[in-house]
């Protein structure tokens, strides 16, 4: 599976963005998939994941309540519709898919190349 995240970029704290993983090689619904942030300095973190049906999306407590992940299995697509956002959501944010819904990094086997969120205050 090759994933491609795109739609990052320059925001305001308080603004909105919506970020996009684009799947090509297998079908999508086999997997779960998550999105993770890593900023500077800092580990990769869990943000939020879903199922591969669309079910049982999980959210970090750091983004429940701002951040939706939702999926289009027929577009081969996930998005992260991200609001509310704050200068610490501030990190490249990555796409992963893997066989089951989990928060850590180790359980996801593919990966996309990352796009830039950049909140200012």
């Amino acid at each position: 599976v090759q994933l491609q995240a795109s739609g990052g970029g320059l925001v305001q704290a308080g603004g909105s963005l919506s970020l996009s993983c684009a799947a090509s090689g297998r079908t999508l619904s086999s997997y779960s998939m998550g999105w993770f942030r890593q900023a500077p300095g800092k580990e990769r973190e869990f943000v939020t994941a879903i199922s591969g049906t669309g079910n049982y999306p999980w959210y970090s407590d750091s983004v429940k309540g701002r951040f939706t992940i939702s999926r289009n299995n027929a577009k081969n697509t996930v998005y992260l519709q991200m609001n509310s956002l704050k200068p610490e959501d501030t990190a490249v944010y990555y796409c992963a898919a893997g066989p089951n819904v989990y928060n850590n990094v180790g359980s996801y086997d593919y990966w996309g190349q990352g796009t830039q969120v950049t909140v200012s205050s």
